[in-house]
């Protein structure tokens, strides 16, 4: 399921809505098929369970090539595979765009680079470790030449590659990269203009 960049408002009512992020700022948001928040849910027990949930992806572009990152080897899912610049979850009381910035700053060393959603889309997996992603993607866009500073935590390996040679890597060695890049790429791309 594709969407567009537009986004259906909170399920959740605002006072129960900040009581909450007082007592549960880690908790990832909970939400239905339209992007409504339905709940929180502590990001193990999340993925555990298989719920449905928020999660942004970010690419960075820099003329015709994309940043992209190997994950860490301690990464509890898709560890060594390859991805887009960087990703995660917002957490209860946390906006998608804050979340976006907070995490490119974090993870790769990259701050102020101003990035657009250009739209969102579910996906589902399932990995050897019983833990299951189910996310509601939303996927920003920017552009982006200078320095970084990968988290080792997080990144093995963060490069810039020509989408041209990415894209045919991705068709030639699909088991070499994460299984939400697949989709968030053809929207990443798209949402460049």
């Amino acid at each position: 399921m594709v969407r567009n960049k537009n986004r259906a408002g909170s399920a959740v009512p605002a006072a129960e809505k900040g009581k909450r992020s007082m007592n549960r700022e880690n908790d990832l948001i909970l939400v239905d098929l339209d992007d409504r928040e339905i709940g929180y849910g502590e990001k193990t027990e999340v993925h555990r369970k298989g719920l449905l949930h928020r999660a942004f992806s970010v690419f960075l572009f820099h003329g015709d090539r994309l940043l992209i990152q190997q994950r860490a080897a301690g990464k509890y899912h898709c560890a060594g595979l390859w991805a887009n610049t960087c990703c995660s979850h917002p957490r209860a009381g946390q906006s998608l765009e804050d979340a976006a910035a907070q995490r490119l700053t974090e993870e790769c060393g990259i701050a102020r680079v101003p990035l657009r959603e250009a739209g969102s889309f579910v996906y589902r997996a399932i990995f050897q470790n019983g833990l299951t992603e189910y996310e509601l993607d939303h996927v920003f866009v920017g552009e982006y030449g200078g320095a970084f500073s990968p988290d080792p935590d997080e990144i093995a390996e963060l490069r810039y590659v020509p989408l041209a040679e990415l894209k045919e890597d991705m068709i030639a060695s699909p088991e070499k990269y994460a299984p939400w890049f697949f989709t968030a790429i053809g929207i990443a791309e798209a949402g460049r203009t």
